[in-house]
């Protein structure tokens, strides 16, 4: 099999595996899209807002699990193909960014960098968790963390493998990564993004950034806030 046709499958594998969202799963099993509630996000973040903490821990679980799986697999199947591991695990999460089943509206793609990381290396997982916590209570803005995180982990990798290829083609998914948190660089100057305070401090929070109406206080309640 020609190399060639080794990263086409790797990037079908990781794009197919992206596409499995968890968040919207959980959001029609309650009755509604999580795609026009809360954030509009489909990722843990936004079920955390909408379901609570359990569908946030869960969300987050299976979409670094699924990111892990397109990079182990890929690199199993293919190991005559340095850069399998690095292709699958990039198209899983541009797959979770922009997936095709729901019309290209997906998450934000945090815990799928995190299942990248895993797979290649548990400690630096931690190593950037570490870092993750730090910029989100640090800044007390969760979206700053994905952002950094994508240009943090390719540079970090090519430092311990000196693959360049293969740092570059983990780089990718910085640029949907960026694309997808550009409202939130211009919430955050217009003082209107919510920061950190919402776990402790819901309504006071979603009250702060305008977001606060008898259907959010109807949503927290129902998912016990």
């Amino acid at each position: 099999m020609s190399m060639i046709l080794q990263a086409a499958l790797s990037v079908l594998l990781g794009y197919a595996l992206g596409n499995f969202s968890p968040a919207f799963l959980f959001g029609r099993a309650k009755g509604y899209d999580i795609r026009e509630e809360g954030s509009g996000n489909v990722g843990a973040t936004n079920a955390f807002i909408l379901l609570g903490k359990n569908a946030f821990f869960l969300t987050a679980l299976l979409d670094i699990l699924k990111a892990f799986a397109a990079y182990t697999l890929c690199a199993l199947l293919f190991p005559a193909l340095p850069a399998a591991g690095p292709i699958g695990g990039a198209a899983c999460v541009i797959g979770h960014i922009y997936p095709a089943l729901l019309r290209f509206h997906g998450g934000k793609g945090l815990a799928s960098i995190g299942g990248v990381v895993l797979a290649w290396d548990w400690r630096w997982f931690f190593l950037l968790l570490a870092l993750a916590i730090v910029i989100a209570f640090g800044t007390r803005y969760v979206c700053l963390v994905a952002p950094t995180i994508s240009l943090v982990f390719p540079a970090c990798y090519y430092w311990r493998t000196g693959l360049l290829l293969s740092a570059l083609i983990l780089l990718l998914p910085a640029i949907p990564v960026f694309a997808k948190h550009w409202e939130n660089f211009v919430r955050i100057k217009n003082g209107a993004e919510m920061r950190t305070d919402f776990i402790w401090h819901k309504e006071e929070e979603l009250k702060r950034i305008g977001k606060w109406n008898p259907k959010t206080a109807s949503q927290l309640k129902r998912r016990g806030k």
